[in-house]
């Protein structure tokens, strides 16, 4: 999660982004800034819930009526240590109660849901299912294609976790398992470092994973796939069904990349090429021991992997535990024009887009990219903290985009730690912003 906050805006800005005029900045109030974890913006017309870490690290929700400049605070019982896993998320349900989770690295169960639709002062504390709750790391809230609110979470460590899936009634305002097993289980040897599932153009919903052996971020290995269409029956590639739970030796794995071969969790990407294909980007160490960006296609002979960057000498050697913040990150493919891929990337080396061929995703030399975005996110010009190591921390938009404006959260801290907590003098807290700027629809 910290890789995709550190690089989002410059990646953007690298793949082609228009600066938008007219650029509005809204203070929410002075936030942690001593290390990094993820924040969360939901925008529900004409209502808007920003999830985050108060200077006192405490999580708290802020909501707001679109146009408005004041806001509404709503402080929860849950205090921030100095774990950079410990990112905060909320969803909406269908019938518009908000769901907030966050702040946990391999502990209890920690989730509030409101006891009122869109009305973050009535959150509460609450239960789920019970279950396998005691261990709980990467909460995330997804909806299926019936609109049905679902949470995913890890149970155990890393290493030795499983996949977990629930999912929301309404009627009830009850969880149950949406499965009746995880989805992936390292069956106490390993676990699955899994994305959140991707509805794509296909009408199905992707995900891609690595399998990680112990704490020790070097142990990732073997790139895999499945895909679904409503998240309870998954199949491989070819559409052979896959029996649950996924396990390292029954998954369909896309590379064979072995421990200590330069693949990271979260380091990988999923995009879809004209024809609807999935189409991963990754990074791994080639045969020469550097680093390299790779790109995998599902076709009809199967997996078809291409080595994108050709960068000679160049190593990121990365191990241990602890939240990692690296200099790699690969973005997703998009199309770019007939025939064409854009791929954006930032690196030891540099960052910036390549235009790759459709046909055999290979880059081509000297080509521009022409992939037609509406304007992005603005330039927020120079940190306003003055202490030594401070960086700028973004989060986007999730949620039904208002019409004619997007939106984003911006705030300034210093880069992770490993998780462990900083000794000495530590930087103010420093304002999160609200930066909304107009689009054309």
């Amino acid at each position: 999660m910290q890789i995709h906050l550190r690089v989002w805006a410059g990646l953007l800005v690298a793949a082609g982004w228009a600066q938008a005029a007219g650029v509005e900045k809204l203070d929410l109030e002075p936030v942690w800034s001593a290390h990094p974890v993820g924040f969360c913006l939901l925008t529900h017309a004409p209502h808007q819930f920003v999830a985050y870490y108060d200077a006192q690290r405490r999580m708290s929700v802020a909501q707001r009526t679109l146009g408005a400049t004041n806001w509404a605070f709503t402080r929860l019982p849950s205090q921030l240590g100095w774990d950079s896993h410990n990112y905060v998320t909320m969803a909406l349900d269908r019938a518009g109660f908000l769901h907030v989770s966050g702040n946990m690295h391999c502990v209890p169960l920690v989730y509030f849901r409101s006891e009122q639709p869109l009305a973050a002062a009535t959150l509460k504390r609450a239960a789920m299912t019970g279950d396998r709750e005691q261990h709980v790391t990467y909460p995330i809230f997804l909806h299926d294609k019936t609109g049905r609110l679902v949470f995913r979470y890890r149970d155990g460590r890393s290493g030795s976790g499983d996949d977990l899936y629930n999912v929301y009634d309404e009627r009830t305002r009850a969880w149950s398992r949406l499965l009746g097993t995880p989805l992936m289980s390292g069956k106490g040897k390993m676990n699955a470092y899994a994305g959140v599932p991707r509805l794509g153009p296909d009408g199905r919903f992707h995900v891609v994973w690595v399998w990680r052996n112990s704490g020790d971020c070097a142990s990732n290995h073997d790139l895999s796939y499945a895909r679904s269409d409503d998240l309870q029956t998954w199949t491989d590639s070819a559409g052979k069904p896959l029996a649950l739970p996924i396990t390292m030796q029954t998954g369909e794995v896309i590379d064979p990349v072995p421990v200590h071969g330069g693949i990271l969790n979260g380091g990988n990407a999923l995009g879809f090429d004209s024809a609807q294909r999935p189409v991963i980007t990754y990074y791994k160490y080639d045969a020469n021991g550097d680093t390299q960006i790779y790109a995998a296609r599902r076709e009809a002979s199967g997996w078809k992997i291409v080595q994108i960057s050709d960068w000679k000498g160049y190593r990121w050697d990365f191990s241990g535990g602890g939240t990692i913040i690296g200099e790699m990150h690969v973005g997703a493919v998009e199309p770019a024009g007939a025939g064409k891929l854009a791929l954006g990337y930032h690196s030891g080396r540099g960052a910036g887009t390549w235009v790759l061929d459709e046909a055999t995703l290979k880059p081509i030399a000297g080509a521009k990219p022409n992939v037609h975005r509406e304007p992005g996110p603005p330039s927020l010009g120079k940190l306003t903290s003055t202490f030594l190591g401070m960086q700028r921390k973004n989060a986007g938009e999730s949620g039904a985009n208002p019409p004619g404006m997007r939106h984003m959260l911006t705030w300034e801290s210093l880069s992770a730690n490993r998780d462990r907590p900083r000794t000495g003098p530590l930087p103010e807290p420093v304002m999160l912003r609200l930066v909304s700027w107009p689009v054309k629809e």
